[in-house]
């Protein structure tokens, strides 16, 4: 499918500035309720006509009518795609994994001895380099500012609180493949989006082990725990868009993220600023793009929520994950085409279920 996109929008500038480029009022602002969580509302809430709704329906139906881009090949793709995620479920686990199949190269109490960081700048660095070789496309530090951790858990809904000696979080961005994701709204561009989900868990699993193995404590999460993209503003990867997403400098929205919060020393990254926000402004494409009108296209953000599953208390383009959820449940998956369409995406105009499985290289 061909879709609209801008050229030439790239020639901006990134600068580092001394506080987040975003606008918060502290008496609006509260730790994000997962009761209001659009996932746990589909089971939640019988009051919104997503309740009890899945993509599975329309899906089955797709692959009966032999939809392009939605085919039985197709399907098996994208759910072949999160097993890291969904199956290997102690990826995000609190504590350290045990090995039961294999010894450990120093020992249990090898692990146990905390090491002595002399120097946080040349940690950070090493740090970065870990998580980088893991798999992050990107990695930035912040100190962990508590207003972005959720209230509670996601699942049980019991109160969710940090040890009070981890005070940083390690922020990845994981780079989404772009001509999978032009595809969208058909199965290769969830694909895409479930190949992001478990190389997130890979990759924060992996480096939280890493901190452990120093004698630190280490928590990786993936969406749970806390506000991803908050987080990875302070962390300076990249600017909050119109389209609800962190926009990055190197791949535009094209990214997935996941995190690890941890007490180990480390030296923070000063947030960044290249003019998102004044280009969203301008720029209407994705609202124009999306096919469930949950994409606002009021020229300034607001301080309204658009839902319920929006947190109110910062000043953005809030987006109706309502009507998002509800379109992946009439197309029999989810969809990216809000990413796919941002002039900062470099990815390609054009692509579709077809030419993926043409493509041999």
């Amino acid at each position: 499918m061909e879709r609209k996109t801008a050229s030439g929008e790239r020639g901006f500038t990134v600068r580092r500035v001394a506080e987040p480029p975003y606008i918060i009022d502290d008496s609006k602002l509260r730790r994000y309720d997962q009761r209001n969580l659009i996932f746990n509302r589909v089971y939640g809430d019988p009051n919104w006509a997503g309740y009890m709704r899945a993509e599975e329906e329309q899906g089955l139906r797709n692959i009966a009518e032999g939809r392009p881009g939605y085919t039985r090949l197709d399907y098996a793709l994208a759910e072949a795609s999160w097993t890291v995620h969904d199956v290997w479920i102690d990826a995000f686990s609190w504590e350290r994994l045990p090995r039961p199949r294999g010894p450990s190269l120093v020992g249990e109490e090898g692990f146990r001895v905390r090491y002595e960081v002399e120097d946080e700048a040349e940690m950070t660095r090493r740090l970065k380099r870990a998580a980088r070789f893991y798999g992050a496309s990107l990695v930035g530090v912040a100190e962990l500012d508590r207003r972005w951790l959720y209230a509670n858990k996601r699942y049980d809904l019991e109160p969710l609180e940090l040890p009070e000696e981890v005070r940083n979080v390690v922020v990845m961005v994981i780079e989404m493949d772009a001509a999978e994701i032009a595809t969208s709204p058909a199965c290769p561009a969830a694909a895409a989006t479930g190949l992001g989900y478990s190389r997130m868990a890979f990759t924060a699993s992996c480096l939280a082990e890493f901190i452990r193995n120093l004698g630190y404590t280490a928590i990786p999460a993936g969406n749970d725990t806390g506000l991803s993209i908050p987080l990875a503003i302070d962390a300076g990867l990249g600017q909050l868009g119109r389209n609800g997403l962190l926009i990055t400098p190197e791949y535009g929205p094209r990214v997935r993220l996941c995190k690890v919060f941890t007490d180990l020393p480390l030296q923070p990254d000063a947030p960044i600023d290249f003019g998102v926000t004044d280009f969203c402004r301008r720029c209407r494409l994705c609202a124009e793009a999306c096919e469930a009108g949950a994409i606002s296209e009021e020229p300034e953000p607001s301080w309204e929520p658009a839902c319920r599953s929006n947190n109110p208390g910062a000043l953005k383009w809030y987006v109706d994950s309502e009507k998002c959820y509800e379109f992946w449940c009439d197309n029999g998956g989810d969809c990216s085409t809000c990413i796919a369409v941002c002039p900062y995406n470099p990815g390609p105009k054009q692509a579709s279920a077809e030419m993926f499985w043409e493509d041999e290289k």
